[in-house]
């Protein structure tokens, strides 16, 4: 029988994604010793954060000032808060953080980045637009800031700064380590034991074996469960799938990599930590498959500008605000009350050319390698950008066709698209382009696309000038469709402000920490029932930098 590896450390972090990283390298710098444990091979360091588009939630910085957006955090409170729509007894702790993360994103985040080389794309995006009232959910001003080499980017100088400390002997870091308990003496956990998997080369994202050679055991004074969340296991997605979200997908595609799979969740519950809000869930609606797939069913998410005509599957036109980029939770609820797992963009090429951009770091060359050449000729020349022509030349989502009697009759073809109602699609879309012909109108997107412009960011990147789809110049027509891609999971283990874990007393579980989105990006549920943007790797920043500087102060 193989021996059981041991191991010490003054902490231990159990996964390596950016909070993982970032806990580590905090520890590391305060003096301590540390090992850090992953199921992946190494080739996955920096975790699901690498495959990120980098997007930052800033309030009020030069990005912002330059571009006239006036900010203040008294505007982003009222955003975070009106969106979070905290209501339960649960969300005591996730409050005490939503406020603690905007001071964070209003005051030292900022430099605290820049002091370590993270630089930031010029132009701030507007997501989550929100379209109801001042006290609805949304953004009420442009925000999303990107990261200058996006998920890559923002993972290298944490990544280098825990090598830093491996090269000096202060951290430890040991691929293929599955957590399958934590260690509990007196009522104190004390570590982490497991199984050792069978090295692996798999590259980045591809799925590798869970073949157990061995087994180990950590002993440590304090332990960070930095292990992200379940996106990448549907059956969990759906066990936890909440009622107001209607009936859970029969298809989804995959948001994240296969490791992304939940399995910390019942070992850090039977070491005593609280799990809370696990039916909040933020899933997009814009996901098509990855004709290119790394992981098993990889989907990609269009970040789509404003513009795109969004039916769902019968080809009715989703209502107010439900367009694109405006209320992702509020169309999926809208959506899956349908009862079709599928809706569909109808756009014209000149729009997929402005307004098309793909989610992660694999799919914006530009931006990841840094390249302003490239960045100019991406997101400023004609035609449409690398990845996306991809997409439109071997995407399994995607029609292209000169007409729209053709367009239809591609679309009808795809699975699922005989649900679609041919009459009711061409009466959507004429309308549409009638409303188009003057600059009166009652269209309500047709309105926030021309306010949209009035933000020069917008009209530079991001919207295109409102135009008639179906006039020939501005063709071919394209249809894609849209499937709900997994991708975060809003609950998680409750924390306090210095990233303990708690009980179900209420009180800290001794020598247990918890960042991250196994944290719920803090308190067991940062964003409460929604997400502003720009807000799920900065809570990563945020928490794994807490529970570092907590776990080191205590030991």
């Amino acid at each position: 029988m193989t021996a059981v590896q041991t191991h010490s450390a003054d902490v231990l972090v159990i996964g390596w994604g950016l909070a993982g990283l970032v806990a580590a390298s905090e520890a590391a710098s305060a003096g301590r010793t540390v090992v850090i444990v992953d199921q992946e091979p190494r080739t996955n360091l920096g975790g699901q954060a690498f495959w990120s588009f980098g997007g930052l939630f800033f309030i009020d910085s030069p990005e912002q000032r330059r571009m006239g957006i006036r900010d203040s955090f008294d505007l982003a409170r009222q955003d975070w808060f009106d969106t979070a729509g905290f209501d339960r007894d649960e969300d005591l702790w996730p409050r005490r953080w939503a406020e603690a993360y905007l001071n964070f994103a209003h005051g030292e985040k900022r430099a605290w980045l820049r002091e370590k080389g993270v630089g930031f794309f010029p132009v701030v995006g507007w997501a989550e637009r929100g379209g109801y009232t001042a006290t609805g959910p949304g953004n009420s001003v442009p925000r999303f800031h990107i990261t200058w080499g996006t998920g890559p980017g923002l993972v290298a100088p944490f990544q280098a700064a825990v090598e830093e400390a491996e090269r000096d002997g202060r951290v430890r870091v040991l691929s293929r380590h599955k957590v399958t308990a934590l260690t509990v003496v007196d009522g104190t956990v004390t570590g982490a034991r497991g199984d050792v998997l069978a090295p692996s080369g798999a590259a980045r994202g591809r799925a590798s074996s869970r073949e157990v050679v061995g087994a180990f055991e950590i002993t440590a004074s304090a332990t960070v469960v930095a292990s992200g969340g379940i996106g990448g296991n549907h059956d969990l997605v759906r066990a936890q799938w909440p009622a107001r979200l209607g009936t859970p997908p029969a298809q989804l595609v995959t948001g994240v990599p296969a490791y992304v799979d939940g399995s910390m969740q019942p070992v850090s519950a039977a070491a005593g930590a609280r799990l809370i809000n696990g039916d909040r869930m933020w899933h997009y609606v814009e996901g098509i498959q990855n004709w290119d797939p790394i992981w098993p069913g990889h989907g990609i998410r269009i970040l789509p500008g404003p513009s795109s005509v969004w039916l769902d599957a019968t080809g009715a036109r989703l209502p107010v605000p439900l367009f694109p980029g405006f209320d992702t939770l509020g169309t999926l609820a809208h959506l899956r009350a349908g009862g079709h797992d599928h809706s569909w963009f109808v756009l014209s090429q000149r729009i997929v050319e402005k307004e098309f951009t793909l989610s992660g770091s694999e799919q914006n060359p530009d931006l990841t390698g840094r390249d302003v050449r490239l960045m100019l000729k991406t997101r400023l020349g004609k035609g449409a950008a690398g990845p996306v022509q991809a997409f439109l030349d071997h995407g399994a989502d995607f029609v292209v066709r000169p007409s729209l009697d053709e367009l239809i009759a591609g679309m009808r073809a795809l699975p699922g698209g005989d649900a679609l109602d041919p009459d009711r699609v061409r009466t959507e879309i004429e309308a549409r382009d009638r409303e188009i012909d003057n600059e009166f109108t009652k269209d309500a997107q047709i309105a926030l696309l021309r306010s949209a412009r009035a933000y020069r960011g917008d009209r530079l990147v991001r919207t295109a000038a409102p135009h008639r789809i179906l006039d020939e110049a501005n063709g071919p027509l394209i249809a894609v469709k849209l499937h709900v891609l997994t991708r975060k999971s809003l609950g998680g283990i409750e924390t306090d402000l210095s990233a303990r874990a708690l009980g179900h007393d209420g009180q800290p579980v001794p020598g247990l920490y918890a960042a991250g989105e196994a944290s719920g990006f803090g308190g067991g549920g940062v964003h409460g029932y929604r997400a502003l943007e720009g807000t799920f790797v900065g809570g990563c920043l945020f928490s794994g930098r807490t529970a570092g500087r907590a776990a080191a102060a205590a030991v």
